[in-house]
């Protein structure tokens, strides 16, 4: 048995298929959108990463300064 997809506005919970077609497109989009961020956030990470290693790795091939 499959369960039906529920959506929570405002601390109601609705299930999908009660949802007006116009609400189900929006549910939708706050899928996609939310699908996009989580993709823009791990790429984020990499790339801070990526940067950390770019810095480490020029720190290491520039003269250091006698104190």
């Amino acid at each position: 048995m499959e369960e039906e997809t529920e959506v929570t506005v405002d601390g109601v919970t609705y299930k999908l298929s009660e949802l007006s077609d116009a609400a189900k497109e929006q549910v939708a989009s706050l899928q996609f959108v939310d699908t996009q961020m989580t993709q823009l956030h791990a790429q984020l990470a990499i790339y801070q990463t990526a940067r950390n290693a770019y810095q480490a790795a020029l720190q290491q091939l520039v003269p250091r300064l006698k104190q």
